[in-house]
């Protein structure tokens, strides 16, 4: 069973707040009373080793894995078994999530118009998204054929193209090297700057300690 480090209360002007998440999988308890709340303005870095239920956790935030037991508001709202986007969510998938066959802008002007963005708008924000995580001279090239890294930054501007309010990060920087991971952070923690909350889960010690905060998963002896 595994469990939370610490429960904090929820402050005045959070974005997140999970309450008693519990997750199941294959008759395994893999979260149990997980309790989370996250600040406006805060960065929270959720670590722990590979099996924990990092992920799992990740997925229910966004909504994208129902809990077993638990809920999950955003801005106040409860988000939990609510069909459809989250508006004001993004999230990083620890897979990339994207479209091999479309460009790197295409992937992101999908996901921008499919938020509500008109479509010339949406153009500048995927160039402007790329530009800002050193990717512009790759725009217009297929994803199939970028590495890996820069798959994953493709992935992290689309995320961040959309403004979120939450942004929520599975392993954004494993692939990169310390300068791309370097900007790549940085332009993260600035949806907390301006605001906004971000939840990512990293092995990175480094990483971690950029973070406000870190919620440490770990497994529960007994």
């Amino acid at each position: 069973m595994l469990e939370a480090e610490a429960r904090p209360a929820a402050p005045e002007g959070y974005v997140l707040e999970a309450r008693g998440l519990r997750y199941v999988r294959e008759g395994q308890v893999i979260l149990d009373e997980v309790d989370l709340a996250v600040a406006a303005g805060e960065s929270v870095a959720v670590t722990g080793p590979s099996g924990s239920g990092k992920t799992s956790l990740l997925a229910i935030l966004a909504g994208l894995t129902a809990p077993a037991a638990g809920e999950v508001y955003v801005g106040g709202q409860r988000l939990t078994g609510l069909p459809g986007p989250r508006a004001g969510v993004a999230m990083v998938l620890q897979g990339y999530g994207l479209v091999s066959l479309l460009t790197a802008a295409e992937n992101i002007e999908v996901a921008v118009r499919a938020a509500g963005l008109p479509a010339p708008e949406a153009q500048v924000a995927a160039a402007t998204a790329l530009d800002d995580l050193g990717l512009g001279p790759h725009a217009g090239q297929i994803v199939e054929e970028l590495s890996g890294g820069q798959q994953q930054r493709v992935a992290v501007a689309r995320a961040l193209a959309r403004r979120p309010r939450l942004l929520i990060a599975d392993e954004p920087t494993a692939e990169l090297d310390q300068a791309a991971r370097a900007v790549v952070l940085a332009r993260m923690l600035d949806v907390a700057t301006q605001g906004g909350a971000v939840v990512l889960a990293t092995h990175d010690p480094e990483v971690a300690e950029r973070c406000s905060r870190v919620l440490d998963l770990r497994v529960s002896v007994g």
